[in-house]
């Protein structure tokens, strides 16, 4: 069972975000801010759940949580500012849009831009540690891939509906064949 909170005296929100690792598309986050008596053996790291589990757990996610929200940065911003700062500037955004402001955050990975003057903790494998987090991969996750799925219509040579942008063997040929979109990321190895 996932840890409810790392801070129990303040209103925590957990931050992740998806996508850092594709060439095409936007990285996505997501933060949750879950209340402290909340538990739910179902919601684990969102790699190790399957499509249709995710989507459940997500209606799960959104009835529970005090606030969630979800922060998308494009492509454009991830080729001007890199990947790194864009996923922070995407955990930033989806921290703006939380309608309760919390006191504490954590984050999945080892760094974090600071949030305004609320104290944070990174947390290295903290989608598997911490309920909010994993929560967050998943609702993040469950965005995103929706979004490549639905880019994916307009662009079905790529294949994004089955690896949502991230470098497969199938997305690189279809580089190699149909050249780069205004969706793929120009500052990333394509090839």
């Amino acid at each position: 069972m996932l840890k409810s909170y790392y801070n129990n005296k303040l209103l925590e929100a957990g931050c992740d975000e998806v996508g850092r690792g594709c060439i095409a598309g936007p990285v996505v986050a997501a933060s949750i801010i879950f209340p402290k008596e909340y538990k739910n053996d179902s919601i684990k790291d969102s790699k190790k759940i399957s499509h249709k589990k995710r989507k459940e757990i997500e209606i799960e996610i959104k009835k529970h949580a005090i606030s969630w929200s979800i922060g998308e940065i494009g492509v454009d911003q991830i080729d001007k500012e890199n990947i790194l700062n864009a996923s922070f500037s995407a955990m930033h955004l989806a921290l703006d849009k939380l309608e309760v402001r919390p006191e504490f955050i954590i984050v999945d990975g080892n760094r974090f831009r600071r949030y305004e003057n609320i104290d944070h903790e990174c947390i290295i494998k903290g989608d598997s540690k911490y309920l909010s987090i994993a929560a967050a991969s998943i609702l993040a996750k469950n965005y995103r891939d929706e979004l490549m799925t639905n880019f994916s219509k307009k662009y079905s040579q790529y294949e994004w509906e089955k690896n949502f942008g991230y470098p497969t063997k199938s997305h690189r040929d279809g580089i190699k064949k149909y050249g780069v979109t205004d969706l793929h990321r120009k500052s990333f190895k394509l090839l």
